[in-house]
């Protein structure tokens, strides 16, 4: 299946960039949404025109509302959506870091629901008009583990993975596909994010001990997922590094 049209939020690295390299090498048209302007144009002219980089920040819906029109403008209304901005900031409770859990809950679950709200009445015209709708959302093994100083990670990860749930309440019953994949450790720039310098390097060990995934191995799940028939859904995914399983 190609010559779809989608929108990737947190395109500029890590899962959204592969995502979106895999989208365009397969036919389809995608939009580039991120917050760094400079990544998306160099990502963007590395692979053509049918790649649109939309400056982006999902934590603001003026920002989201005015990615919209520019989607719109360039390409019409998309039939795919991935969710795929993430922020992980892991600390102890007691450290009390309100800045970090507003940050993640702003990001990980309230920006994936902004892009939701966006793009969703364009997905449930797709589907009525006979198209595949998808909405890919990439959740987080730690929806369901629990690891020590990342409790609020994992509270919005396991907010995003329910949600994904729900929506298929909503979404089924008009032909909309929803997604919700939950990979385990994986070699993007997430772990860039921890000031903690002992949580980094305890981080370190865990690839060192077990090996990570990669973002391409993500993409191509998820293009996998988004190609099947149009009447299948593969609602629930989970994909852990062999060692971590």
């Amino acid at each position: 299946m190609s010559n779809r049209t989608a929108v990737i939020t947190g395109a500029a690295s890590g899962m959204g960039e592969a995502i979106a390299r895999h989208l365009v090498k397969q036919g389809d048209r995608v939009a580039l949404l991120a917050r760094r302007t400079d990544r998306l144009g160099e990502l963007a002219e590395e692979l053509g025109d049918r790649a649109l980089p939309v400056t982006a920040d999902v934590t603001s819906r003026e920002s989201v509302d005015n990615a919209v029109r520019q989607v719109h403008d360039a390409f019409g209304p998309v039939d795919l959506v991935v969710n795929s901005a993430g922020v992980m900031l892991p600390n102890p409770i007691d450290d009390g870091r309100e800045d970090e859990w507003v940050r993640m809950i702003d990001t990980n679950v309230t920006g994936a629901l902004r892009v939701i709200g966006a793009f969703g009445a364009d997905l449930v015209e797709a589907a009525a008009a006979g198209r595949t709708a998808d909405l890919v959302n990439i959740s987080s093994i730690g929806a369901h583990v629990t690891f020590p100083n990342y409790a609020v990670y994992g509270a919005t990860k396991a907010a995003l993975t329910h949600l994904s749930a729900s929506l298929r309440s909503e979404y089924g019953p008009r032909d909309v596909r929803v997604t919700n994949i939950e990979p385990g450790l994986t070699d993007t720039e997430l772990g860039g994010h921890i000031d903690n310098d002992g949580l980094q390097g305890q981080l370190g060990q865990m690839v060192d001990a077990i090996g990570a995934l990669s973002a391409d191995e993500i993409a191509d799940l998820v293009g996998y997922v988004t190609s099947r028939p149009r009447h299948v859904n593969l609602r629930q995914i989970v994909i852990l590094p062999t060692r971590q399983a």
